[in-house]
């Protein structure tokens, strides 16, 4: 049976609920203990499936119990069927290495009017998409070296969208190849022989 999505998300402790397997029709729902990307809130780790006994919300909808990574009490509700957030398997270890091979050869972000790049930058943090984050990543660091060469800075707005879609993307990254975050810009360029430090 198909859940009717009443809200996005809910988030509270004192919750009654009875937790749920899967059920007929939801043989793509994630599993209890895999780990998800869930828009904003980066990595997360499926802990159930739970209906939720509060006024308003139909008895058969189903929810995820979802934990941010590195949290040990915060817990997020959010339909099976969200179609407004992104919920999406991590990669896998080897698409995670074949996307880095692919950096040299990636197209980087083609944004001709400078007033839309941010909003440009905003789509590529929305997607959750790990080859839209390196794209913009090569983007912005292929302006910070044009701008270094002529003396200039880097943007204030380039700076601050580099900052996240690297915590993002290398934060999967790290669970993926087992490799610190803080040390996965070092290990990116030694596996493309990138040698240029910016």
């Amino acid at each position: 049976m198909k859940c009717l999505v009443w809200i996005t998300e809910v988030f509270f402790r004192g919750y009654q609920s009875r937790v749920y397997g899967k059920k007929k029709g939801c043989e793509n729902m994630f599993e209890t203990g895999e780990y998800i990307v869930y828009g904003k809130n980066g990595i997360c780790q499926v802990m159930g499936v739970t209906t939720m006994d509060m006024e308003g919300i139909p008895k058969d909808c189903l929810y995820y119990i979802l934990r941010p990574d590195g949290e040990t009490e915060g817990t997020i509700f959010t339909p099976v069927d969200n179609k407004k957030m992104v919920m999406r398997r991590l990669l896998t270890k080897e698409e995670a290495e074949e996307l880095i091979d692919e950096i040299p050869d990636m197209e980087v972000l083609s944004i001709e009017n400078e007033k839309l790049r941010e909003e440009a930058y905003k789509e590529c943090i929305r997607s959750c998409q790990c080859r839209e984050l390196m794209k913009m990543i090569k983007t912005i660091r292929f302006r910070k070296r044009d701008r270094l060469s002529r003396g200039k800075k880097i943007t204030a707005t380039d700076e601050k969208y580099l900052r996240t879609a690297e915590e993002n993307l290398y934060t999967e990254f790290s669970m993926l190849l087992d490799v610190p975050k803080n040390r996965m810009e070092d290990y990116i360029r030694r596996r493309i022989k990138d040698d240029i430090k910016i």
